[in-house]
């Protein structure tokens, strides 16, 4: 029913930059928050950040002052623009949506997008 699609993962130097981007897409009434989550081989999936349709922000402490997430409602898009990267920032970057598939459901069901992977490395 809800599609995400993930871009802009790649292959950067330490310092660098890169934004990533996830679009949603199918039949719901409103998408209440997104966020980007990473994973790496032989560890479990850790939140980066996520934002809410009202704008409220979390980020991981790891990358705040770093990383801005930020989103167009009208795309439906959220995007993770990602500065000052580290090698420990290597990882696959999932997107996440909490989404209301009607107006008089009571609560959201989560979907996941299929991964963009991000590789700092000198």
């Amino acid at each position: 029913q809800v599609q995400l699609v993930e871009s802009g993962g790649g292959l950067v130097q330490p310092g660098g930059s890169l934004r990533l981007s996830c679009a949603a897409s199918g039949n719901f009434f409103r998408i209440n928050v997104m966020g980007w989550y990473r994973q790496v081989p032989e560890k479990q999936r850790e939140l980066v950040a996520t934002l809410t349709t009202f704008g409220s922000t979390n980020y991981a402490d790891s990358v705040k002052g770093r990383f801005t997430i930020s989103r167009d409602n009208t795309k439906n898009t959220v995007y993770l623009q990602m500065n000052s990267l580290k090698l420990e920032d290597t990882a696959v970057y999932y997107c996440n949506a909490g989404v209301r598939l009607a107006a008089t459901w009571s609560s959201d069901d989560y979907y996941w997008g299929q991964g963009t992977e991000v590789t700092v490395s000198s």
